[in-house]
C-alpha cells in the first residue's frame, strides 16, 4: 500500500513542488486548497483534492494519512502570524498520535550562522527590514514551538538561505547550520527542497528536529 499524505498549500512554490515530486513517486497525494480549479490546473487527475479551511481541519480530516505537509504561505505580511497559528494547530490536532506525521517548511531565519546568533539576527540589522521581517520572525517562533511540543511525531525543512523556484540540482544536507555551496551561496531551488523531504517522506531518518537544505546552482 502506498504512502498517503496531504499538502496544505499545494498551490504554493513549495507545496506545488511537493505535490508534483510525491506523485511521481506514486505516493497517494491529496492536495488542501480552496481553489479547486486553480489546482486541477497544475495537477490535472494526478491527486485527490479536498477542498476546505486549513484552518477547519479536524483530527478525522487527517487521520488517515501517514504524513500532513504543511506548505502553508499566506504570502502576506500582515498575515504572518498564521504561520505559528496553523503549526499549533496542527500540533494540537494530533498530539498523543503516531499518526499522521507532520512535516513542516520552516524559513531560513532560524538556522545558527555562527557566533551564537541565527539568521534572524543579521535580517534584523538590514535596512527596510520592517516591510518583510513578519514571516521570518513568524517561521522562528513556529520552530521554537515545535521544539517544545510534546506527544508528536514531526519534522521540518529549512532551505538555507535564499528559497527560490526552480528545478532540482544536486544539493547536500545539514542540521541546524545555515549551509553554503560550491560556490559559496546559500541557495535552494523548489524542486530541490521538494525532493529532500519527500526523501525524508519516504525513508524517515529525521525525528522531532529539522534539517536543511543547500542546492549546487
Amino acid at each position: 500500500m502506498s504512502l498517503k499524505i496531504v499538502v496544505i498549500g499545494a498551490t504554493g512554490m513549495a507545496g506545488s513542488a511537493i505535490t508534483k515530486d510525491a506523485s511521481k513517486r506514486g505516493i497517494d497525494v491529496t492536495a488542501l486548497v480552496r481553489n479547486v480549479d486553480k489546482a486541477k490546473q497544475m495537477f490535472g487527475d494526478d491527486v485527490t483534492y479536498l477542498k476546505m479551511d486549513a484552518f477547519d481541519l479536524t483530527f478525522d480530516d487527517i487521520k488517515d494519512f501517514d504524513v500532513v505537509v504543511d506548505a502553508f504561505a499566506p504570502g502576506n505580511q500582515d498575515l504572518a502570524h498564521l504561520h505559528l497559528e496553523l503549526a499549533e494547530k496542527l500540533v494540537d490536532l494530533v498530539k498523543g498520535n503516531n499518526k499522521p506525521r507532520l512535516a513542516f517548511i520552516l524559513g531560513a531565519a532560524s538556522l545558527s550562522v555562527g557566533g551564537g546568533k541565527i539568521l534572524l539576527d543579521n535580517l534584523l540589522q538590514m535596512p527596510g527590514h520592517d516591510d518583510w521581517i513578519a514571516t521570518p520572525k513568524a517561521q522562528v517562533e513556529e520552530y521554537r514551538m515545535l521544539l517544545d511540543s510534546e506527544g508528536v511525531n514531526w519534522v521540518a525543512v529549512s532551505p538555507s538561505g535564499t528559497f527560490k523556484p526552480g528545478a532540482l540540482t544536486e544539493f547536500r544536507l545539514g542540521s541546524n547550520t545555515m549551509l553554503k555551496n560550491s560556490q559559496g551561496n546559500s541557495i535552494v531551488y523548489s524542486e530541490t527542497l521538494a525532493k529532500a523531504l519527500v526523501d525524508e517522506i519516504e525513508n524517515p531518518t529525521h525525528k522531532n528536529e529539522r534539517f536543511t537544505v543547500v542546492g549546487e546552482e
